[in-house]
């Protein structure tokens, strides 16, 4: 492969991924490394339809004023993710606004941002933000594309859903699919092409790196999922009045009401579950517990209501491990860093993989025998059968 053909396919699947990645975020309503801006409102730091590189909240660290932060708002943009710069820092929350705007988001009837809305930081380099020029702008026209062609396709086909983050994850699916069916039918069909070169790979042979290799793709990644998928923050909606009745988020000033937590694991692995409060005057008890395989927990959630009377909102956030260290060590390097203990997990899933393909295939690369395409199917299963 020439330099330039190298660079030409590089270059596209930078471009491929920049595009994956942003789709995803979308559809998973938060930022996957990349973000952008729809309006103009962070302007001239970002403009409408920049990108920006979003370091997710579990590995930004803490936030301080000048950040700028993505958030799951709760009255703007109808409660959307928004982006703007934290200006300042109460008992409350933070104060957001972006840097276009005269007034902060908080005068405009926005309630503080905590730390459990904050999805990602947008990543600045000596106080400014990296931003990439019209990446926003690229992916609002993949998905106003999309929108349309979903608005086209779904009366065809029946499709009750909206052009929403469901449907058209719906239609991506499905584009992708027929366009794998689609390829595969002119490889099969199309006009062969001569081979002019001789290889000298051997056929039907999977070398062991690979092999193992695969192996740990499929083990580490399931690991990582069952870890991170069914973490996140739980929002409790909490009244401070001078009226308050049995209901245990609405408080007199000053008072503490406390709401069972259940945590559930499907899994048949056992599983370290931590339970952080991410709000002030928020408190879990036990913080952290082992919940057996295909069991459940329960957990007591401590909500105090401000002096000041008044609405508020507190969040306590969850981190699942999967128990294949000591929790107390587990729970140890979830306070170093909840990165660290899913890097330790996956450190000892990898280890067990190794072991395992060794013990079961050993180092030799592994053949895998064919029939040959000239042998009928209905003779390679009879050869099965009499076997």
């Amino acid at each position: 492969m020439t330099s330039a053909a190298f660079l030409k396919r590089g270059l596209g699947l930078v471009v491929a991924v920049c595009i994956v990645l942003l789709l995803v975020g979308q559809l998973l309503g938060q930022p996957i490394l990349l973000g952008y801006v729809a309006t103009g409102s962070m302007e001239p730091t970002m403009d409408a339809g920049d990108g920006f590189v979003a370091i997710p909240s579990i590995a930004a660290g803490s936030v301080e004023e000048g950040d700028v932060v993505v958030f799951e708002a709760r009255e703007l943009h109808g409660g959307e993710l928004t982006t703007h710069r934290v200006v300042g820092e109460t008992e409350e929350g933070y104060v957001t606004r972006g840097d276009a705007n005269p007034f902060t988001d908080q005068d405009g009837g926005e309630p503080h941002v905590t730390d459990g809305q904050i999805v990602a930081k947008a990543w600045q380099v000596n106080g400014e933000v990296v931003t990439i020029p019209y990446l926003g702008s690229a992916i609002m026209g993949v998905r106003g594309v999309a929108e349309s062609a979903y608005g086209t396709v779904a009366p065809i086909l029946g499709l009750t859903t909206t052009a929403d983050s469901e449907g058209l994850g719906a239609l991506l699916v499905a584009g992708g699919v027929a366009l794998l069916g689609f390829g595969v039918v002119i490889e099969r069909l199309g006009p062969g092409v001569r081979e002019t070169t001789r290889s000298r790979s051997r056929e039907n042979v999977i070398a062991f790196w690979t092999a193992l290799g695969l192996a740990l793709l499929v083990f580490v990644t399931f690991a990582t999922a069952a870890m991170v998928v069914p973490s996140g923050t739980t929002e409790y909606e909490l009244v401070s009045t001078e009226t308050p009745d049995d209901n245990p988020q609405i408080l007199a000033p000053g008072e503490t009401g406390e709401l069972a937590r259940t945590v559930d694991n499907a899994g048949y692995v056992p599983i370290v579950v931590v339970h952080e409060a991410e709000s002030r005057n928020v408190a879990t008890d036990p913080s952290a517990q082992t919940v057996g395989i295909r069991s459940s927990g329960e957990t007591t959630v401590s909500l105090t209501a401000p002096d000041e009377t008044g609405e508020y909102t507190r969040h306590v956030g969850e981190y699942r491990y999967l128990t294949v260290l000591p929790p107390s060590v587990l729970v140890w390097l979830h306070g170093v860093h909840p990165l660290v203990a899913i890097a330790a997990v996956n450190g000892v899933i990898v280890g067990i993989t190794v072991v395992i393909v060794l013990v079961v295939f050993g180092r030799n690369d592994l053949r895998v025998r064919s029939a040959g395409d000239h042998v009928p199917l209905s003779t390679r299963l009879e050869r099965k059968f009499r076997k």
